[in-house]
């Protein structure tokens, strides 16, 4: 008999993508009633909810339910406890799905790897993406937009530390491990798969199993997203202090020495040379990595925005990193009085 699977969908305000997203969900090549699809919905203000109730009514392996705390973390931990799978793969609402064999490729991996859990590369290439959302994906690619260290965008099949690319597990792991932590709003992922790395489990990462995220469609929307992950690794820090890596702190420490030479430049002319100094080192840097994005299958123009994009980046992340930073003393106090 097929293991059974639980595919979670964790959503708020998806309403743009959420009913694709389920259509390509229930049109996999996978015995029907040996896979359930369950949509968490942390309190949508437009119409997702109506849309998922909606194809109820047609595709008879979904259900919703309600995630009260609106957290990420808590949509995951309701897909697990209400879900009776052997198998869990977390899949966004905001995710394209274009091969009807996902379901059996996830199984045929964790059959052959033996594995604990699976990875797999997360594209922003979307169709019909606008031509900010193809700069966002074509920056977020390289190693400007994103944590070099991480294999979200490899090719290659083979066993990788969980940590920021695990997104399917065996039932067992949550039995072993217990569940996500519902104190992160960002960064959720990465914490529990931190803990998989500690507790000695094994990770395989496959594109077999690659999905395809919509990009932010704006630069505003890009920054608060980056701001949130920010926040989310400082948070990851404070539990797992071995997980602060230096490309995490980077930003953050650009941004803080941008704005003190940038003061003190007002009176000191050393100061005032730095602070020039410090920019046009990162135009260059921005500028020639933007440059090595010029390639015939690429848009010029969205080429031409991928310095915005990783301003963008740099400065959401930088506020997110800076402003949780920032709530360390708070969080020693709070733990001293408990």
């Amino acid at each position: 008999m097929a293991p059974f699977i639980t595919v979670i969908v964790p959503v708020r305000n998806e309403a743009t993508c959420i009913e694709n997203t389920l259509r390509r969900l229930s049109e996999q090549i996978y015995d029907p009633v040996r896979f359930e699809i369950i949509v968490a919905d942390g309190r949508s203000t437009d119409d997702t909810v109506a849309i998922v109730r909606r194809l109820q009514r047609e595709l008879t392996n979904v259900k919703l339910f309600h995630n009260a705390k609106r957290l990420s973390s808590a949509a995951r931990n309701l897909g697990v406890r209400q879900g009776r799978g052997d198998y869990f793969v977390i899949v966004d609402g905001h995710c394209e799905i274009s091969d009807r064999n996902y379901l059996q490729k996830m199984v045929a991996s964790f059959e052959r790897s033996g594995a604990d859990c699976l990875g797999r590369p997360q594209p922003l290439e979307i169709g019909d993406a606008t031509l900010m959302q193809e700069a966002i994906a074509l920056a977020r690619r390289s190693w400007l937009g994103h944590n070099p260290s991480s294999h979200i965008y490899s090719d290659q099949e083979q066993f990788v530390a969980a940590s920021s690319v695990a997104v399917a597990y065996r039932r067992e792991v949550f039995e072993k491990l217990g569940h996500f932590d519902e104190q992160f709003d960002a960064c959720e992922d990465v914490e529990f798969n931190t803990r998989i790395d500690r507790a000695g489990l094994k990770c395989y990462f496959t594109p077999e199993i690659a999905v395809h995220y919509h990009p932010r469609s704006s630069i505003p929307g890009l920054i608060c997203q980056m701001s949130r992950y920010g926040r989310g690794r400082i948070r990851l820090a404070r539990k797992h202090p071995h997980s602060l890596t230096l490309p995490a702190l980077v930003p953050m420490v650009f941004a803080i020495w941008c704005l003190l030479s940038g003061v003190l430049g007002i009176w000191s002319p050393v100061f005032a040379a730095l602070f020039c100094l410090g920019l046009l080192v990162y135009a260059a840097v921005v500028t020639v990595t933007s440059l090595g994005l010029v390639k015939s299958k690429n848009n010029p123009i969205a080429v031409c925005l991928t310095p915005l994009v990783y301003v963008a980046v740099h400065v959401g992340f930088a506020w997110g990193t800076l402003r949780e930073m920032m709530r360390l003393p708070f969080h020693m106090r709070e733990r001293r009085t408990t």
